[in-house]
């Protein structure tokens, strides 16, 4: 960004450039007498014609650069606008031309200093900017907020001629508005959270006012830079600021072992859900068979209940008894029944007969 300031206010005092003219015309005339000792009268309103057409053709060429425009005044009346080139103008002080940086983007800087600036205009003057930028807020706090303009000139006829200073005007104008907006909100808000709601609101504010007071200035942004308490309490506003700090990262600690595990046993509790439906359906599928196979066996049973006792009897024992691995069958007769020997447990009984 250019630093440069914005053009001469024509309301300043110039000087005469009648004076100058009759200056240099003094001077050529005592330079012309020595190329001339005759004195010839001829010779002299022919280098005098000359020198006046040199100087005509010299005053009346200007060039306006690509970033600028030219605002014309005729005899101090604004003439009219011309846009960056060559142009011509009547001399000798009947027209003059100020240089208005259209394209250029200007700043103004409130409570500090760009080291260096060429701007004049950039910050306050005679004051190193610590009373602009003490305020107070909604709710009767102290801040010193810091902050920044940036501005183009964007109408220039009414930029030089509307406004008697249009560049000190904006500086009242940023003042004013910056404390309305800072006054409308606590000094946790201006601090921390409303930092951008109150660039937007001061940079709707300033360009109402601005066009309103016709000072021809588009307005492209607000910045807040530093935003401290008092030097005082700074150092108490720091511990009330950390511990505020301290208390949003526990809370964010918290947060987030709340996220991490609140859904984890909620997707154990859909999967234990899933699993009990899956269960509930494969019993009920389970029980339903069972009564299709029971009312099919009740039906056969039905029409041959001998055979079919019999058969279920049968199949009974085709399960039970392949895993039993001693089987003795026996009269319904038997009255008395010897022990035998359990061939099947031979090692074992070898093993008895050795620790005997």
């Amino acid at each position: 960004m250019n630093n440069n300031g914005p053009p001469r206010d024509p309301w300043k005092r110039r000087e005469d450039s009648s004076q100058e003219l009759i200056k240099i015309l003094k001077k050529w005339y005592s330079q012309l007498k020595k190329i001339s000792p005759d004195g010839s009268p001829k010779r002299f309103v022919v280098a005098i014609s000359l020198l006046f057409l040199a100087l005509s053709a010299w005053n009346s060429i200007y060039t306006i650069s690509s970033d600028s425009v030219g605002i014309v005044q005729r005899f101090g009346k604004y003439s009219k606008e011309v846009q960056p080139g060559l142009h011509l103008k009547i001399p000798f002080g009947v027209d003059s031309v100020l240089v208005v940086p259209v394209k250029r983007q200007l700043k103004q800087e409130f409570g500090f200093k760009t080291p260096n600036s060429t701007n004049l205009s950039q910050t306050a003057r005679g004051s190193d900017g610590y009373q602009e930028t003490q305020m107070v807020t909604g709710d009767l706090n102290a801040a010193l907020v810091e902050w920044v303009i940036q501005y183009r000139i964007s109408d220039p006829a009414k930029f030089l001629f509307e406004v008697r200073n249009p560049s000190e005007t904006l500086r009242y104008v940023s003042e004013s508005v910056m404390r309305e907006v800072v006054g409308d909100r606590t000094v946790d808000e201006v601090i921390t959270i409303g930092r951008q709601e109150i660039e937007s609101e001061a940079l709707i504010k300033m360009q109402t006012l601005s066009t309103k007071y016709a000072m021809g200035i588009s307005i492209d942004q607000v910045q807040l830079k530093n935003i401290n308490p008092p030097k005082p309490v700074q150092e108490s506003f720091n511990e009330v600021n950390q511990a505020q700090q301290e208390k949003e990262r526990l809370i964010n600690e918290a947060r987030r072992d709340y996220n991490k595990v609140i859904p984890l046993a909620m997707g154990e509790k859909d999967q234990r859900i899933r699993e009990a439906d899956g269960y509930k359906l494969k019993r009920i599928n389970e029980a339903e068979g069972d009564i299709s196979k029971f009312k099919a066996l009740l039906i056969e049973y039905s029409k041959a209940p001998e055979v079919t006792k019999r058969r279920i009897y049968i199949e009974t024992m085709e399960l039970i008894l392949p895993s039993i691995e001693s089987k003795i069958v026996i009269a319904q007769e038997t009255k008395n029944i010897l022990p035998l020997l359990n061939l099947n447990n031979k090692d074992r009984t070898i093993n008895a007969g050795e620790k005997q």
